[in-house]
Protein backbone atom coordinates (compact mmCIF):
# COMPACT_ATOMS: atom_id res chain seq x y z
CA UNK A 1 0.00 0.00 0.00
CA UNK A 2 1.37 2.85 -1.03
CA UNK A 3 0.95 5.31 2.46
CA UNK A 4 3.21 7.77 3.98
CA UNK A 5 4.99 4.95 5.66
CA UNK A 6 6.50 4.21 1.88
CA UNK A 7 7.80 0.47 2.18
CA UNK A 8 8.95 0.25 5.57
CA UNK A 9 6.63 -2.06 8.19
CA UNK A 10 4.39 -0.64 10.56
CA UNK A 11 6.32 -2.12 12.87
CA UNK A 12 9.57 -0.42 11.94
CA UNK A 13 7.91 2.99 11.62
CA UNK A 14 6.49 2.60 15.55
CA UNK A 15 9.68 1.33 17.06
CA UNK A 16 11.22 4.62 15.80
CA UNK A 17 8.50 6.99 17.61
CA UNK A 18 8.78 4.47 20.65
CA UNK A 19 12.35 5.04 20.75
CA UNK A 20 11.83 8.71 20.58
CA UNK A 21 9.48 8.55 23.64
CA UNK A 22 12.50 6.15 25.47
CA UNK A 23 14.69 9.27 24.92
CA UNK A 24 11.97 11.75 26.25
CA UNK A 25 11.46 9.73 28.90
CA UNK A 26 8.16 8.83 27.90
CA UNK A 27 5.80 6.03 28.73
CA UNK A 28 4.09 4.68 25.58
CA UNK A 29 2.48 1.11 24.49
CA UNK A 30 3.72 0.15 20.94
CA UNK A 31 0.17 0.37 19.17
CA UNK A 32 -1.20 -3.08 18.34
CA UNK A 33 -1.21 -4.21 15.00
CA UNK A 34 -4.83 -5.90 15.38
CA UNK A 35 -7.52 -6.15 18.02
CA UNK A 36 -10.76 -8.71 17.96
CA UNK A 37 -12.96 -8.24 20.60
CA UNK A 38 -17.03 -8.96 21.33
CA UNK A 39 -18.65 -5.63 20.99
CA UNK A 40 -22.15 -5.45 22.50
CA UNK A 41 -24.31 -2.19 21.54
CA UNK A 42 -27.29 -2.15 24.35
CA UNK A 43 -30.11 0.67 23.69
CA UNK A 44 -32.87 1.43 26.53
CA UNK A 45 -35.53 3.38 25.25
CA UNK A 46 -37.19 4.91 28.56
CA UNK A 47 -40.07 7.38 29.37
CA UNK A 48 -42.23 6.30 26.40
CA UNK A 49 -45.82 8.17 27.17
CA UNK A 50 -48.87 6.73 27.80
CA UNK A 51 -51.06 6.97 25.01
CA UNK A 52 -48.18 7.03 22.43
CA UNK A 53 -48.99 5.92 19.01
CA UNK A 54 -45.30 5.59 17.24
CA UNK A 55 -42.22 5.09 18.71
CA UNK A 56 -39.22 4.94 15.84
CA UNK A 57 -35.67 4.44 16.54
CA UNK A 58 -32.66 4.47 14.33
CA UNK A 59 -29.51 2.50 15.42
CA UNK A 60 -25.45 2.96 13.65
CA UNK A 61 -25.06 -0.15 12.79
CA UNK A 62 -20.78 -0.88 12.48
CA UNK A 63 -19.82 -2.62 8.77
CA UNK A 64 -16.70 -4.11 7.36
CA UNK A 65 -13.81 -1.72 5.64
CA UNK A 66 -10.63 -1.19 5.34
CA UNK A 67 -9.79 -1.12 8.62
CA UNK A 68 -12.17 -3.65 10.07
CA UNK A 69 -13.73 -6.88 9.88
CA UNK A 70 -17.36 -7.02 12.00
CA UNK A 71 -19.79 -9.96 12.16
CA UNK A 72 -23.00 -8.50 13.19
CA UNK A 73 -23.93 -11.81 15.54
CA UNK A 74 -27.56 -11.17 16.49
CA UNK A 75 -29.89 -8.32 17.51
CA UNK A 76 -32.77 -8.88 19.83
CA UNK A 77 -35.39 -6.29 21.24
CA UNK A 78 -39.37 -5.97 21.20
CA UNK A 79 -39.87 -5.74 17.08
CA UNK A 80 -37.88 -7.06 14.15
CA UNK A 81 -35.05 -3.98 12.65
CA UNK A 82 -34.49 -4.01 9.20
CA UNK A 83 -31.30 -2.45 7.62
CA UNK A 84 -31.38 0.37 5.39
CA UNK A 85 -28.43 3.07 4.27
CA UNK A 86 -28.48 7.27 4.71
CA UNK A 87 -29.11 8.52 1.02
CA UNK A 88 -25.82 11.19 1.72
CA UNK A 89 -23.04 8.82 3.49
CA UNK A 90 -24.56 5.07 2.92
CA UNK A 91 -24.18 4.60 6.54
CA UNK A 92 -25.67 1.38 7.90
CA UNK A 93 -28.89 1.87 10.05
CA UNK A 94 -30.55 -0.74 12.33
CA UNK A 95 -34.25 0.95 11.83
CA UNK A 96 -37.94 -0.28 13.65
CA UNK A 97 -40.96 1.08 14.78
CA UNK A 98 -42.96 0.43 17.66
CA UNK A 99 -46.70 0.34 17.07
CA UNK A 100 -48.74 2.14 20.27
CA UNK A 101 -46.24 0.85 22.95
CA UNK A 102 -47.99 -0.56 25.88
CA UNK A 103 -44.96 -0.28 28.42
CA UNK A 104 -42.89 2.65 29.13
CA UNK A 105 -39.68 1.32 28.52
CA UNK A 106 -38.42 -1.17 25.36
CA UNK A 107 -35.07 -2.72 25.04
CA UNK A 108 -32.96 -3.61 22.02
CA UNK A 109 -29.59 -5.45 21.95
CA UNK A 110 -27.39 -5.86 18.90
CA UNK A 111 -24.13 -8.18 19.23
CA UNK A 112 -20.77 -8.14 17.38
CA UNK A 113 -17.74 -9.55 16.71
CA UNK A 114 -14.82 -7.24 15.47
CA UNK A 115 -11.64 -7.29 14.27
CA UNK A 116 -9.88 -4.12 13.97
CA UNK A 117 -6.34 -3.54 12.03
CA UNK A 118 -3.86 -0.74 12.21
CA UNK A 119 -5.05 1.44 9.38
CA UNK A 120 -2.54 3.30 7.52
CA UNK A 121 -5.29 4.53 4.83
CA UNK A 122 -6.95 3.12 1.37
CA UNK A 123 -4.92 3.89 -1.92
CA UNK A 124 -7.80 2.86 -4.38
CA UNK A 125 -8.70 4.92 -6.83
CA UNK A 126 -12.02 7.27 -6.04
CA UNK A 127 -13.81 8.89 -8.76
CA UNK A 128 -14.19 13.27 -8.22
CA UNK A 129 -18.19 12.62 -7.46
CA UNK A 130 -17.24 10.80 -4.30
CA UNK A 131 -15.26 12.94 -2.63
CA UNK A 132 -17.06 15.98 -3.85
CA UNK A 133 -19.66 15.90 -0.64
CA UNK A 134 -15.68 15.97 1.14
CA UNK A 135 -15.25 19.54 -0.03
CA UNK A 136 -18.21 21.19 1.17
CA UNK A 137 -19.23 22.92 4.24
CA UNK A 138 -20.99 21.41 7.17
CA UNK A 139 -23.81 23.08 9.27
CA UNK A 140 -20.73 23.73 12.20
CA UNK A 141 -17.69 23.26 9.09
CA UNK A 142 -17.62 26.72 7.73
CA UNK A 143 -14.74 26.75 5.27
CA UNK A 144 -15.10 30.35 4.17
CA UNK A 145 -14.30 33.84 5.37
CA UNK A 146 -12.02 33.00 8.80
CA UNK A 147 -11.46 29.83 8.21
CA UNK A 148 -10.03 30.65 4.99
CA UNK A 149 -8.35 33.37 5.71
CA UNK A 150 -6.14 31.18 8.46
CA UNK A 151 -5.81 27.84 6.52
CA UNK A 152 -4.04 30.12 4.04
CA UNK A 153 -1.88 31.70 6.54
CA UNK A 154 -1.14 28.00 7.89
CA UNK A 155 -0.48 26.79 4.16
CA UNK A 156 1.81 29.51 4.05
CA UNK A 157 1.96 29.10 0.03
CA UNK A 158 2.79 25.20 -0.29
CA UNK A 159 1.14 23.62 -2.94
CA UNK A 160 1.86 20.10 -2.21
CA UNK A 161 -1.56 18.33 -0.46
CA UNK A 162 0.46 16.35 1.75
CA UNK A 163 2.46 19.24 3.50
CA UNK A 164 -0.65 21.28 3.40
CA UNK A 165 -2.13 18.46 5.50
CA UNK A 166 0.75 17.96 7.84
CA UNK A 167 1.25 21.89 8.79
CA UNK A 168 -3.01 21.88 9.33
CA UNK A 169 -2.23 18.81 11.15
CA UNK A 170 0.52 20.59 13.60
CA UNK A 171 -1.34 23.65 14.04
CA UNK A 172 -4.46 22.01 15.55
CA UNK A 173 -2.79 20.20 17.11
CA UNK A 174 0.05 23.06 18.61
CA UNK A 175 -3.07 25.20 19.20
CA UNK A 176 -5.75 22.90 20.90
CA UNK A 177 -5.59 21.49 24.53
CA UNK A 178 -8.00 18.24 25.28
CA UNK A 179 -9.86 19.70 27.84
CA UNK A 180 -13.75 18.83 28.09
CA UNK A 181 -14.41 21.06 31.02
CA UNK A 182 -16.80 24.11 30.82
CA UNK A 183 -19.37 24.17 28.10
CA UNK A 184 -19.52 24.39 24.21
CA UNK A 185 -17.05 21.45 23.64
CA UNK A 186 -18.41 18.42 21.70
CA UNK A 187 -20.25 19.88 19.24
CA UNK A 188 -17.74 19.49 16.73
CA UNK A 189 -18.50 23.59 15.86
CA UNK A 190 -15.37 24.70 14.65
CA UNK A 191 -15.10 28.10 14.92
CA UNK A 192 -16.09 27.68 18.48
CA UNK A 193 -12.74 25.35 18.65
CA UNK A 194 -11.11 28.01 16.83
CA UNK A 195 -11.77 30.56 19.67
CA UNK A 196 -11.76 28.42 22.61
CA UNK A 197 -8.58 27.00 21.58
CA UNK A 198 -9.75 23.60 23.73
CA UNK A 199 -12.11 20.35 23.44
CA UNK A 200 -12.78 16.69 22.53
CA UNK A 201 -11.91 14.69 19.58
CA UNK A 202 -14.55 16.44 17.96
CA UNK A 203 -13.37 20.15 17.85
CA UNK A 204 -9.91 18.71 17.13
CA UNK A 205 -10.98 17.26 13.91
CA UNK A 206 -13.71 19.58 12.96
CA UNK A 207 -11.41 22.56 12.80
CA UNK A 208 -8.62 20.28 10.61
CA UNK A 209 -11.37 19.54 8.50
CA UNK A 210 -12.25 22.82 8.27
CA UNK A 211 -9.17 24.04 7.48
CA UNK A 212 -8.24 20.89 4.71
CA UNK A 213 -11.57 21.41 3.01
CA UNK A 214 -10.97 25.84 2.69
CA UNK A 215 -7.41 24.61 1.05
CA UNK A 216 -9.77 22.17 -1.12
CA UNK A 217 -8.41 18.89 -0.09
CA UNK A 218 -11.16 16.67 0.61
CA UNK A 219 -11.57 15.97 4.44
CA UNK A 220 -14.07 13.98 6.17
CA UNK A 221 -15.48 12.86 9.88
CA UNK A 222 -15.54 9.15 11.02
CA UNK A 223 -16.80 8.35 14.58
CA UNK A 224 -17.05 5.26 16.78
CA UNK A 225 -16.07 3.78 20.36
CA UNK A 226 -12.36 3.40 21.47
CA UNK A 227 -11.64 0.75 23.42
CA UNK A 228 -9.07 0.70 26.15
CA UNK A 229 -5.82 -0.68 24.95
CA UNK A 230 -4.51 -2.21 28.45
CA UNK A 231 -7.96 -3.72 29.63
CA UNK A 232 -9.54 -6.74 28.34
CA UNK A 233 -13.12 -6.15 29.12
CA UNK A 234 -15.10 -3.68 30.38
CA UNK A 235 -17.89 -0.69 29.46
CA UNK A 236 -17.01 1.63 27.07
CA UNK A 237 -18.14 5.46 28.80
CA UNK A 238 -18.43 7.65 25.45
CA UNK A 239 -17.61 7.77 21.87
CA UNK A 240 -14.48 8.96 19.68
CA UNK A 241 -13.85 10.60 16.20
CA UNK A 242 -10.88 11.17 13.85
CA UNK A 243 -10.53 12.15 10.42
CA UNK A 244 -9.50 11.16 6.81
CA UNK A 245 -8.10 13.62 4.33
CA UNK A 246 -7.87 12.68 0.33
CA UNK A 247 -4.74 13.20 -2.13
CA UNK A 248 -4.76 12.18 -5.47
CA UNK A 249 -2.66 9.34 -6.39
CA UNK A 250 -2.22 8.29 -2.34
CA UNK A 251 -5.84 7.98 -1.32
CA UNK A 252 -7.66 8.47 1.66
CA UNK A 253 -5.18 9.23 4.91
CA UNK A 254 -5.98 9.18 8.45
CA UNK A 255 -5.24 11.36 11.19
CA UNK A 256 -6.20 11.17 14.94
CA UNK A 257 -5.44 14.77 16.60
CA UNK A 258 -6.64 13.97 19.77
CA UNK A 259 -5.08 11.12 20.45
CA UNK A 260 -1.40 12.38 19.56
CA UNK A 261 -1.92 15.04 21.69
CA UNK A 262 -3.00 12.66 24.97
CA UNK A 263 0.10 10.60 23.33
CA UNK A 264 2.64 12.95 22.11
CA UNK A 265 5.78 10.41 21.31
CA UNK A 266 2.78 9.50 18.54
CA UNK A 267 2.30 12.51 17.39
CA UNK A 268 3.94 11.47 13.74
CA UNK A 269 2.30 8.16 14.16
CA UNK A 270 -1.08 9.51 14.43
CA UNK A 271 -0.68 11.92 11.16
CA UNK A 272 -1.35 8.58 8.73
CA UNK A 273 -2.45 5.93 11.00
CA UNK A 274 -5.22 5.03 13.21
CA UNK A 275 -4.34 1.89 15.48
CA UNK A 276 -6.57 -0.95 16.86
CA UNK A 277 -8.45 0.00 19.42
CA UNK A 278 -11.50 1.40 18.12
CA UNK A 279 -14.18 0.46 16.39
CA UNK A 280 -16.12 2.30 13.66
CA UNK A 281 -19.52 3.17 13.08
CA UNK A 282 -20.50 5.91 10.84
CA UNK A 283 -18.94 9.25 8.72
CA UNK A 284 -20.32 12.74 7.88
CA UNK A 285 -22.06 15.48 9.77
CA UNK A 286 -25.87 16.81 9.22
CA UNK A 287 -27.03 13.47 8.89
CA UNK A 288 -30.32 12.61 6.82
CA UNK A 289 -31.56 9.23 8.32
CA UNK A 290 -33.32 6.37 6.45
CA UNK A 291 -36.43 6.28 6.74
CA UNK A 292 -36.05 10.06 6.80
CA UNK A 293 -36.43 11.51 10.54
CA UNK A 294 -39.00 14.05 11.61
CA UNK A 295 -36.43 16.37 13.23
CA UNK A 296 -33.21 18.69 11.87
CA UNK A 297 -30.35 16.38 10.40
CA UNK A 298 -28.06 14.69 12.75
CA UNK A 299 -24.84 16.15 14.08
CA UNK A 300 -22.74 12.88 13.39
CA UNK A 301 -24.58 9.61 14.28
CA UNK A 302 -22.65 7.12 16.85
CA UNK A 303 -25.77 6.70 19.44
CA UNK A 304 -29.31 6.21 18.93
CA UNK A 305 -31.71 8.66 17.26
CA UNK A 306 -35.52 8.03 18.96
CA UNK A 307 -38.33 9.89 17.66
CA UNK A 308 -42.06 9.05 19.17
CA UNK A 309 -45.20 10.64 17.65
CA UNK A 310 -42.66 12.87 15.67
CA UNK A 311 -40.54 14.30 18.55
CA UNK A 312 -37.12 13.64 19.45
CA UNK A 313 -37.26 11.11 22.96
CA UNK A 314 -34.55 9.78 25.04
CA UNK A 315 -32.51 6.54 24.81
CA UNK A 316 -30.18 4.77 27.11
CA UNK A 317 -26.79 3.48 25.59
CA UNK A 318 -24.73 1.18 27.19
CA UNK A 319 -21.54 -0.19 25.68
CA UNK A 320 -19.38 -3.25 27.16
CA UNK A 321 -16.51 -5.30 25.00
CA UNK A 322 -14.31 -8.25 25.55
CA UNK A 323 -11.55 -9.30 24.00
CA UNK A 324 -11.55 -12.67 21.94
CA UNK A 325 -8.66 -14.96 21.73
Amino acid sequence: MKMLIGRLGVGVVVAAFLAVAAARGEKESAPAASRTFAFTYDVALTGLPAGARKARIWIPEAVSGDSQTVTLEGTTGPVPTVETRDPEYGNRILYAELANPSVASAHFTIRYRVTRRDYAGNDAAVSPESVARFLRADRLVPIDGRMKALADEIAGGRREPLEIARALYDYVFKSLRYDKTGTGWGRGDAVWACDARRGNCTDFHSLFIALMRAEKIPARFEIGFPLPAAAAEGEIPGYHCWAEFHVNGRGWIPVDISEAWKAPALHDYFFGHLDANRVQFSIGRDIVLSPRQQGEPLNYFVYPYVEVDGKPSAATTTLTFRNVG
